[in-house]
């Protein structure tokens, strides 16, 4: 059987993405109103101002109209920024980061320092539990021996693994025994 007689068509088929509508334009194409973009994407996860912004900007839509847009959805209590710094707070400490990496993942998102003590407060962590947790988790059980010949540099990596998952110095130096330098302020 030739080709042309497998698919009925006596040629080649078109795709649904290659046809067009009456505009001359592939449906996909067809250009959202900002707000009605804001929600698409509001509509699958929270997002801060600034990163629908962003995605507004990408998208092709204009710098006022993409700034109107989300001043109309706020009115609307449909993008909080509030409401996204607690999901994103609540969020990252249930997978084990500290406080130090949360505050800096939020600020990055331009979300406020008012907005960032509050997700901070609202997620209501043990944050020396959660390290321990991330410990035990990435370690086991069992603690570096103290009189061990490599226990201090054990120690060391225990304290440095800790901090890159944003606890601060003090619960890291109080579960490690490990002096940490605090000075060194990456996260904020």
């Amino acid at each position: 059987m030739s080709e042309s007689g497998r698919n009925g068509s006596g040629g080649r088929r078109r795709s649904a993405r290659s046809e067009q509508n009456e505009t001359g334009q592939k449906p996909d194409a067809i250009e959202k109103s900002p707000i009605a973009k804001g929600l698409e994407l509001l509509a699958r996860r929270e997002h801060s101002a600034r990163e629908l912004a962003t995605k507004l900007l990408k998208g092709g839509h204009d710098r006022a109209e993409s700034a109107a847009a989300i001043d109309q959805l706020r009115a609307n209590n449909q993008q909080s920024d509030t409401r996204f710094a607690e999901l994103l707070a609540r969020s990252r400490a249930a997978r084990g980061y500290g406080p130090r990496r949360i505050v800096a993942e939020l600020k990055s998102h331009g979300v406020g320092d008012v907005d960032i003590a509050a997700a901070l407060a609202d997620a209501d962590c043990d944050w020396k539990a959660a390290a321990q947790r991330q410990l035990e988790r990435h370690y086991g059980r069992a603690a570096p021996a103290k009189s061990a010949p490599h226990a201090s540099k054990e120690r060391a990596r225990r304290a440095a693994f800790l901090l890159r998952r944003g606890f601060d110095a003090a619960t890291v130096s109080a579960l490690t025994r490990t002096v940490v330098d605090d000075s060194d302020d990456a996260f904020e």
